[in-house]
């Protein structure tokens, strides 16, 4: 069973839908309860980075959601869920994170539209089960306006151009911890084979 984790942050349907399309059993689930059960979790969002801590720790997620990532079992952070994983952002004040991964989310330097919104490519750094299958410099859906700065290169598995170069995904094979910055499931070909390398893991 994949758990999409409901922290009352955005539209989770579409992630849903997205892992029946391709057959996998899959729930939306506001009860952190149901993470302990979980094959997979998926932590997705959109929204403000501080915003989305305040739900998760307001309704009891934090801690089942780390006590999973330590069990070795295969995590997704998609967008903001993507973001929270690090240490701290800046958007609209200072906020610490899960601290999962070291590093920092910075605002977009001046000189492109923000938000970064629509269609752009991402570069493999090396393979990986996640992306198995998949071309280098895939198109994938973006909307945001912060992007990750990482702290352990390690820890990249894509990269994105907009004005500079960001961390678009990032995966500890061993830990079995995988997020992307975009909206897999609205990347067409391309995003639902991503979930779908996901959910065989």
């Amino acid at each position: 069973m994949i758990n999409i984790v409901d922290y009352k942050m955005g539209n989770l349907r579409s992630v849903e839908k997205a892992f029946h399309h391709l057959d996998f059993e899959a729930r939306i689930s506001a009860d952190p309860a149901d993470i302990a059960g979980a094959s997979h979790l998926v932590l997705p969002g959109d929204g403000a980075f501080g915003k989305s801590m305040e739900h998760i720790r307001e309704m009891g997620f934090e801690e089942p959601i780390r006590e999973f990532i330590a069990t070795g079992k295969p995590f997704l952070g998609i967008c903001v869920g993507f973001q929270i994983l690090f240490q701290q952002s800046e958007e609209m004040g200072s906020y610490q994170g899960l601290g999962i991964l070291p590093g920092k989310v910075l605002k977009f330097p001046p000189g492109r539209k923000i938000p970064h919104i629509g269609w752009n490519q991402v570069s493999w750094l090396r393979p990986s089960p996640l992306t198995e299958s998949i071309p280098d410099k895939s198109w994938f859906y973006f909307v945001h306006s912060y992007y990750a700065e990482t702290a352990d290169s390690k820890d990249v598995l894509g990269i994105t151009g907009y004005g500079i170069e960001f961390t678009s995904v990032v995966s500890r094979e061993q830990g079995k911890i995988f997020a992307v910055q975009f909206h897999p499931e609205k990347s067409q070909e391309a995003g639902l084979r991503l979930l779908k390398n996901f959910a065989e893991i």
